[in-house]
C-alpha cells in the first residue's frame, strides 16, 4: 500500500488524504519520523484535518519528540473544536494529560 501511495505522491498528486494515508502507513509500519513528515505536510495543506494532528502528535510522541506531540495536540484541539468534533477534542485532551504524567514540570 506505501508503495502505491509514494507513487501517487511522485506523479505530483498532492492532497491532505494521500498524505494522512502515507503518515499513517508509516506510523503502522514503525517509522514514525517518515510518518510525521507527511502528517506536518497533511496539516499544512488542511490546517482543519483534526484526525491528522491526533496521528502527527502520535508519530511524534513515538518519535521522542515530547514538545512536538504536545504543540500537535494542541493544535489538533483547536481544530476539532473549530469544526465541533467532540471524539478528536476528547482524545487530544485525554493524549495531552498522559503526557503530563510522563513529562511533570
Amino acid at each position: 500500500m506505501l508503495e502505491s501511495l509514494e507513487k501517487m505522491l511522485s506523479q505530483g498528486m498532492d492532497n491532505p488524504m494521500l498524505r494522512f494515508g502515507l503518515g499513517k502507513g508509516y506510523l503502522d509500519a514503525g517509522q514514525p519520523g517518515r510518518a510525521a513528515e507527511h502528517l506536518r505536510r497533511c496539516v499544512e495543506l488542511d490546517p482543519k484535518y483534526s484526525a491528522a494532528w491526533k496521528l502527527l502528535g502520535k508519530a511524534l510522541q513515538a518519535a521522542d519528540d515530547l514538545a512536538g506531540a504536545r504543540h500537535a495536540w494542541q493544535q489538533g484541539i483547536a481544530a476539532a473544536v473549530a469544526r465541533g468534533d467532540k471524539q478528536a477534542e476528547k482524545e487530544m485532551t485525554l493524549f495531552l494529560r498522559r503526557l503530563d504524567k510522563l513529562t511533570p514540570d
